[in-house]
């Protein structure tokens, strides 16, 4: 019997592969277990396996699965573009993901968005969007000066006010739903991201009413979506 995890009621073994961004700890820190317990193929740029040896000394050959920014690659019936992200990692990727006509994009750990990223996630029905700090509450966190820097930066995080500003371009090109990810512990709150996206929308006159924004949380899966 399959055991069952998370709240998705999906089994390790149904996973068909990992999609890595970029190679920072808070996104690969059980990447080679879990490959190497499952048997799930891993995907990265090969200057991102390069960067996290300890995880690729875990991986099965087999299970290394090299992938290249704009170059369109499958994995069972879902075709996945990566693209280009600015963020201070040594290749780091978005992702948006084609199943016939739905598109769904993947876009966090963002210095700034660019017209390369727009253009890749111009008319998705779903995104997961970075919303890491909000600009004031930043200011005033414990972080070392150099660390606040590295953050608002242009190859840091993107801040709640420019996640609003994307999502209001995106639903102009029939985006329905969007959540904001990544939100940093000390320099965020899920509420305070969420009103400054909304006054965004609604500052710019923009329809919301089919359009649904959540937060991810930090601690816990969230809920199976459906697109």
């Amino acid at each position: 019997m399959k055991k069952v995890y998370g709240t998705i009621n999906k089994s390790g073994e149904e996973i068909d592969g990992i999609i890595v961004t970029h190679e920072h700890v808070d996104h690969i820190q059980s990447l080679g277990n879990l490959s190497k317990k499952f048997n799930i193929p891993v995907y990265a740029t090969s200057e991102t396996f390069d960067a996290m040896p300890k995880q690729i000394d875990k991986l099965d050959s087999s299970n290394i699965k090299k992938i290249k920014p704009n170059k369109k690659f499958t994995i069972g019936n879902i075709d996945i573009v990566p693209f280009p992200i600015p963020h201070d990692a040594a290749n780091p990727c978005g992702f948006t993901l084609y199943d016939g006509n739905k598109k769904i994009s993947i876009a966090t750990d963002i210095g700034h968005m660019n017209k390369n990223i727009l253009n890749n996630i111009d008319g998705s029905n779903f995104i997961l969007l970075e919303a890491n700090y909000d600009e004031n509450v930043l200011k005033y966190t414990k972080y070392p000066y150099k660390l606040k820097t590295r953050i608002a930066g242009p190859n840091g995080h993107l801040s709640n006010k420019v996640a609003g500003q994307t999502i209001n371009y995106l639903i102009n090109s029939g985006l329905k739903r969007a959540i904001l990810g990544h939100l940093s512990k000390e320099s965020n709150f899920p509420e305070l991201a969420y009103q400054t996206v909304i006054d965004e929308l609604i500052s710019n006159g923009t329809n919301i009413e089919n359009f649904s924004l959540s937060v991810a949380d930090r601690s816990k899966p969230g809920k199976l979506i459906h697109i």
